[in-house]
């Protein structure tokens, strides 16, 4: 009986029951979803102002096998997100060309009436590789993401936990996302603003406004100044730092749901 107890408990080797990888990427799938259907609303505010002016004390690593693993571990995660990024890109081009048709002339504005007719659109007017138009800086802006907020998110928490005052916690979990989100609005506005800026310019007398990501990164800074890479960095932490406290919450409440439910019998 007492070696059934500690195998339910502990599992047959002694170990500590997980979630299956499978459960893992389920949730932190539909916590990133769950968190985007608040903060939809900001991106509009944020392409807006990026399309203006256009013209520890613990160690952190107990082993080498630890940081091995840890660092392999972060290298997946940026794989995962520049993948989904590739394969998310024609909708970020409709996304972008959308919330941005209503600041131009009523004669230029490209008039989709939703998601579905502008690919429709976009594939029959400019080709179908337009939907793909700026994808290197869209999953370069992944990679940035999802290593800033994974990483800081660790830290911030662990942080907080060492200093005495929180408890894991929704609290902490709060306090460490908005700190997490902070810190990754830093990190990927600059990449942001290239990805939007190519994903929504137009045909100049046959030529493209932008021939890349880094020609946008200097024309921004030569014509609008350095800083210029930060504009809408309020709207853009408004959003990404609900986001990530969003996302964060849902993912550590699904886990000790997940825990409680099925890996404590």
């Amino acid at each position: 009986m007492a070696a059934t107890a500690s195998a339910g408990a502990g599992g047959i080797d002694g170990k500590p029951r997980t979630s299956p990888k499978s459960v893992k990427f389920l949730f932190g799938g539909l916590a990133g979803m769950g968190a985007t259907v608040f903060v939809q609303p900001l991106d509009l505010v944020k392409n807006r102002m990026q399309l203006s002016g256009e013209g520890a004390k613990t160690r952190e690593y107990k082993t080498s096998f630890h940081a091995l693993t840890s660092i392999l571990k972060a290298v997946i995660g940026m794989t995962a997100g520049a993948t989904g990024a590739f394969v998310g890109t024609p909708a970020e081009v409709a996304l972008i060309r959308m919330t941005a048709d209503g600041r131009l002339p009523a004669d230029q504005r490209r008039g989709y009436k939703n998601v579905f007719n502008a690919l429709i659109r976009i594939t029959r007017e400019e080709g179908v590789l337009t939907l793909w138009r700026g994808c290197i800086p869209t999953m370069a802006r992944a990679v940035v993401v999802n290593a800033a907020q994974l990483a800081s998110y660790s830290q911030s928490k662990q942080f907080l936990l060492d200093s005495g005052y929180f408890s894991d916690n929704i609290l902490c979990h709060f306090c460490a996302s908005m700190i997490s989100g902070l810190v990754t609005t830093a990190a990927s506005m600059p990449v942001d603003i290239a990805k939007t800026r190519i994903q929504n310019m137009r045909m100049i007398d046959g030529k493209p406004e932008y021939k890349n990501g880094l020609d946008v990164l200097f024309k921004v800074v030569r014509y609008e100044g350095f800083f210029s890479l930060w504009k809408g960095f309020t709207p853009y932490y408004a959003r990404l730092g609900p986001h990530t406290v969003l996302t964060f919450i849902f993912l550590e409440q699904m886990n000790k749901a997940y825990k409680r439910l099925f890996l404590s019998g």
